[in-house]
């Protein structure tokens, strides 16, 4: 899929290329969601620059990710999706400043353009690719600091449900819950990296160069990258202390467990002991024909039980 966004235009437009498709002189940015090899070439032949393939989009080397060819600048960053669904993934994105028009190649549908594509509608001052591109780092950027502070939120609530919670309440659904915010979280924080790595580069771009306010742009988009870059790691701490105490909490419950039966067998023994002692089938047993043999028994075994019981009450073991 092929849009695109005109300077002073009030929406952006879907393309279909047909032959003989020119790109309007006044194309500001470019946008290609999981785009046909037709409308790769298309916008390769406007633009005479030649796209990265979705395989070298994936590679990590910085020379893959990040350089400069046919007066064209390359950004590559790996960007969060689906991370409000049960399985958020990385998903790898192009920026391609050349001849003053920002080109977006992308496989995956990222909240972050949507919202950027509404704000370039109605912002009609962007006059540059530049622009856009800082413009919608700035909305990438944002997108991430909202995951980010849902992920707080969940972390927090789940601190307090595991501090909180009632003795024998089950603990799997938090366990699952700080995994999945352990995991978009994570995710998170390896998209700001990556765009830390990209935004560093992009000061090198000759449009950038060549605008101070972009410039200065370029410098605060860092730092919010920095910041939150800081915010992600303080927040996979948190989550790597509560997995701690969850499981913490967990050893205990079990401990106690094992420590009532363990009680109950010690104060079980002696009585076991007593018992089988006079179930044994000797004819000499001097108890055998006592008639009170039977009472003696289960008060001697009545007795061997509590003795246990009161040791074990004075030591605190239970």
């Amino acid at each position: 899929m092929l849009t695109l966004i005109r300077r002073g235009a009030s929406a952006s437009t879907p393309e279909t290329p047909g032959p003989g498709w020119v790109l309007p002189p006044d194309t500001l940015w470019i946008d290609l969601l999981n785009p046909t090899r037709e409308e790769e070439l298309v916008v390769e032949r406007a633009l005479s620059v030649d796209l990265p393939t979705r395989a070298e989009m994936a590679q990590i080397e910085p020379s893959s990710r990040l350089y400069q060819e046919d007066k064209a600048t390359f950004l590559t960053a790996t960007l969060l999706s689906h991370s409000q669904d049960d399985h958020p993934a990385g998903t790898p994105v192009t920026f391609v400043l050349a001849r003053g028009v920002l080109v977006t190649l992308r496989y995956a549908p990222l909240k972050a353009f949507t919202v950027f594509a509404a704000r370039a509608a109605d912002n009609r001052d962007l006059a540059s690719g530049a622009e856009a591109l800082l413009e919608l780092l700035d909305a990438v950027v944002e997108r991430l600091a909202h995951v980010l502070e849902a992920c707080s939120a969940a972390v927090q609530e789940s601190s307090n449900a595991i501090f909180d919670r009632p003795r024998g309440g089950a603990f799997e659904p938090l366990l699952t819950g700080l995994a999945r915010t352990q995991s978009v979280a994570s995710m998170a924080r390896a998209s700001l990296v990556s765009l830390g790595r990209l935004a560093s580069f992009a000061a090198l771009a000759p449009e950038i160069v060549a605008a101070p306010a972009c410039q200065a742009h370029l410098v605060s988009l860092q730092h919010d990258i920095g910041s939150l870059t800081e915010h992600s790691g303080s927040l996979s701490s948190h989550i790597a202390f509560l997995l701690d105490a969850a499981l913490g909490l967990i050893n205990i419950e079990q401990n106690g467990i094992i420590k009532f039966f363990s009680v109950v067998s010690v104060v079980l023994m002696p009585p076991t002991l007593v018992a089988s002692i006079y179930g044994m089938n000797f004819h000499h047993i001097p108890e055998l024909s006592w008639l009170l043999g039977y009472p003696w028994a289960l008060g001697l075994m009545l007795l061997s039980g509590i003795g246990p019981f009161l040791w074990f009450k004075k030591k605190r073991w239970f």
